[in-house]
């Protein structure tokens, strides 16, 4: 077997079914699970329409091509202007990919140099936040790397610091991971965090990976900044050492499309797709007609924008009056400080009231002395807004009672 196998942790979701084995929760309460983030608002007529037409034709009589129907490509490419102001060559900056989970696992793979980084034979670094999403850790590892995770500033909803990390570090480290907005404290990367870590990247050689999968949901007037839209705004026109990823599955409700794209750095995208040529990683042809249509359409983009803002204008004011929590500048979780233990809060929670939440400790690691997760708990506001609301209303209860 892979000996990196060993090193991977447990998922947060077995860790929690862990946490809950032999409780019986209350029955008074039916179950409400703000626990994992899967989106649960309806899926567009539209995108279900385009997926079923193009199963009664020939979507399904042949192979796809790994780097995607030209089609998709140029609806991706006008999205990318639409939303960022981007020109792209879609032929060699973008391609489609399986959701972004599967794709920011597999990129490290293509990207990293287990054996040695470039100035030593030490073993590479793959940096990355904390708290963090944990196919981070698990791409690194299996990449033959060293996951690095950089402190965190509570004060700025938990933003890396990444003067933080030391220069013995940058200079074996081969890939960086930035997640904005960001998972799951909700914090977006201004421009000028971009060009820190672009001119980092210049100075030391590492790539980019920058998940934006929640980049359509979010509460300010402005929309989030991306990463290519940084990097074009600071003159860098190539997307070198940079490839973003998004997704379908939060945007527009589709988390069983498995449908998202990459794009960046051309030779970087050409790479990517050579491993994938051999991963088997093609994009089946009636999601991508779906997906055409998807990317096309923004009105069901706004109407979901809308359904999870109303949601989050209810929820948040009541539970910010028992627990230390604000809105997020984007993304759909809550992300709240508790007194005591966040797996206590958990475990005593979903046994009183039936509510699962995710322990904060459960979505970071210790590093520089502290689990910056600690005390903290996440909330998936996913489901529709009267069952976020009486799971609030539970919360509230527990905390006043504890």
């Amino acid at each position: 077997m892979n000996p990196y196998l060993s090193r991977l942790q447990a998922y947060p979701f077995e860790r929690l079914r862990q946490l809950f084995a032999g409780i019986s929760p209350n029955t008074a309460y039916r179950p409400i699970s703000l626990g994992i983030g899967e989106p649960r608002h309806a899926t567009p007529q539209l995108i279900k329409d385009a997926y079923c037409q193009a199963i009664q034709g020939t979507g399904l009589a042949g192979y796809p091509a790994t780097a995607g129907d030209p089609a998709l490509r140029q609806a991706i490419g006008r999205w990318l202007e639409r939303r960022y102001g981007l020109q792209v060559d879609v032929a060699t900056q973008v391609l489609p990919i399986n959701g972004s989970r599967e794709a920011l696992f597999a990129f490290a793979q293509t990207v990293v140099n287990g054996q040695r980084d470039a100035a030593s034979s030490a073993t590479p670094y793959v940096v990355c936040p904390n708290p963090f999403y944990q196919i981070y850790e698990g791409a690194a590892l299996l990449s033959g790397a060293l996951p690095y995770f950089v402190a965190s500033d509570p004060a700025r909803n938990f933003a890396a610091d990444w003067d933080s990390v030391p220069a013995d570090v940058w200079q074996r480290t081969q890939l960086l991971y930035v997640c904005s907005p960001g998972n799951p404290a909700g914090a977006v990367m201004p421009l000028s965090e971009w060009q820190k870590l672009f001119a980092l990247s210049d100075q030391y050689g590492f790539v980019i990976a920058s998940d934006e999968c929640y980049s359509e949901i979010y509460f300010r007037d402005e929309a989030p900044l991306g990463g290519m839209e940084a990097a074009t705004k600071l003159g860098r026109h190539d997307f070198r050492n940079l490839v973003s990823f998004t997704s379908l599955s939060k945007r527009s409700n589709v988390p069983g499309m498995r449908s998202g794209f990459c794009a960046g750095d051309a030779k970087l995208i050409q790479q990517f797709l050579l491993y994938r040529t051999y991963h088997g990683s093609a994009m089946s042809p009636v999601v991508q007609t779906a997906s055409i249509a998807a990317w096309d359409d923004e009105a069901h983009v706004e109407e979901n924008r809308a359904l999870y803002r109303t949601k989050f204008a209810q929820v948040t004011p009541m539970l910010s009056s028992v627990l230390d929590v604000a809105l997020p500048d984007a993304g759909f979780y809550l992300w709240a400080k508790v007194e005591g233990s966040d797996t206590d809060f958990a475990r005593d929670l979903y046994a009183q009231y039936n509510v699962t939440v995710l322990p904060g400790s459960y979505l970071a690691r210790e590093a520089q002395g502290y689990n910056p997760g600690a005390q903290r708990i996440r909330m998936a506001l996913v489901a529709e807004t009267a069952e976020c609301v009486e799971a609030a209303q539970r919360i509230v209860q527990f905390v006043q009672n504890r």
